[in-house]
């Protein structure tokens, strides 16, 4: 099993109510990263966001209106992840995850990984590679100062399936300009709507309403074409002569169709979620076995990094006993906290689905959780920093997992 490890770099209250400064939480994070490559978890995922969330709150539908603080702090990934290879030795980074849709969309994105890797592949020693992680962003708001808005009736009613179109046009973009193609948005799939990409009769027989009133049409289509949300003649970027070999792709979507789309390009690998169902992990895996694109080799289960929170508790002058309880303790108040923040109440139910779903206790519980819940296959990415500021006992977190967990999880004494 290998082991990754998550950086939310999240500026909102810990469960003392403690919020770090900017410069303290960038601080934290570095010394973090730079003790996990010393470590040895594999590669240090990043998560990205965009505009401040606490600002967003004074608008007319705030995403998390009791969300105090900062949902994150990273920005810019990719000057980021200079400094992380800059400190780190081993490690690699990626991001977790970057949106295509916000910085410009996904013809700046592109540039900006070339311009990275352009650079990152000087050094001819340098063989560690740059895990992209991207999607449509993690809240809509980020997105929308970038043009990411309905345009006419018809897309608002749309909306909800039109948005998920428009990171699909997107990624076309976004791989087929790393792939080193010209491109123009002649050459790019045309989005066309039909009842499959709506959840429900009702929510496709509006989309029909609103066309055939926008478009003047006596009878209602079967298929609505949306104009390309990306105009542009001929491109390509630049610089182009850079090591496709130093990068990895992975989609954050569970959308099946995607999925496979994506991979018409390059290949592209899979997020995947710690809450996500064992059904939709396997079947997942199976579907990519089939749609992996054929440059990237055999389809591993490594190859879907799936995110665990780890609430660990090895804390000196404790017994396993008191360690468990610590640790059920301190997962309990950090669940209760994000949960409050996120919906401004406190359901038990989600708290108790949201336990299950991490690991907790002391080294010997998490041992046996990993064994009894995941594939000796997987790649976990361990998240210890879920609402905890305390970057000394984070560390220490850390180093109890990856000395006293990950080399029994792996055969080790």
């Amino acid at each position: 099993m290998e082991f990754d490890i998550f950086f939310s770099i999240s500026q909102t209250p810990d469960t003392s109510g403690f919020v770090p400064t900017e410069s303290q939480m960038f601080s934290s994070f570095l010394s973090q990263a730079e003790h996990a490559d010393r470590l040895g978890f594999g590669i240090g995922w990043i998560a990205q966001a965009h505009l401040s969330t606490e600002v967003q709150k004074r608008n007319v539908s705030p995403v998390v209106p009791h969300y105090p603080g900062e949902v994150g702090l990273c920005t810019d990934f990719f000057q980021i992840a200079q400094k992380v290879l800059s400190r780190t030795e081993r490690m690699e980074v990626g991001s977790a995850v970057m949106s295509i849709l916000a910085s410009g969309g996904p013809i700046a994105q592109a540039e900006r990984v070339g311009s990275f890797l352009t650079l990152h592949g000087l050094d001819s020693n340098e063989k560690r590679k740059l895990h992209i992680g991207f999607s449509a962003g993690r809240f809509e708001f980020m997105a929308r100062p970038y043009g990411i808005v309905p345009r006419n009736p018809v897309e608002e009613a749309a909306w909800p399936a039109l948005r998920g179109r428009i990171f699909a046009e997107a990624s076309e973009i976004f791989l087929r300009l790393l792939r080193g193609e010209i491109l123009s948005s002649e050459m790019v799939g045309k989005t066309i709507l039909t009842r499959d990409n709506f959840r429900s009769d009702e929510d496709w027989s509006n989309v029909q309403e609103k066309a055939c009133k926008y478009f003047d049409l006596e009878d209602s289509p079967e298929s609505i074409e949306i104009g390309n949300r990306y105009q542009f003649e001929e491109i390509k970027i630049i610089p182009q002569d850079w090591d496709r070999g130093l990068l990895n792709l992975i989609l954050g979507s569970h959308d099946p169709n995607l999925q496979r789309e994506v991979n018409k390009w390059l290949p592209v690998q899979v997020f995947n979620l710690s809450i996500t169902p064992p059904k939709i992990i396997n079947e997942t895996h199976e579907r990519m076995k089939e749609s992996y694109h054929r440059d990237g080799g055999v389809w591993k289960r490594s190859m879907m990094p799936r995110t665990v929170m780890v609430f660990i508790n090895e804390e000196e002058g404790l017994s396993p006993k008191e360690r468990s309880e610590a640790a059920r303790i301190e997962a309990k108040s950090a669940l209760s906290t994000y949960w409050n923040a996120l919906e401004g109440t406190i359901d038990p139910s989600k708290v108790d689905r949201a336990v299950d779903n991490a690991v907790i206790g002391n080294a010997e519980e998490i041992v046996e959780q990993i064994l009894g819940r995941y594939d000796k296959e997987d790649r976990l990415m361990c998240w210890f920093d879920f609402f905890n500021h305390d970057s000394d006992r984070v560390m220490r977190n850390m180093t109890a997992f990856m000395t006293k967990v990950a080399p029994r999880v792996n055969g080790g004494d």
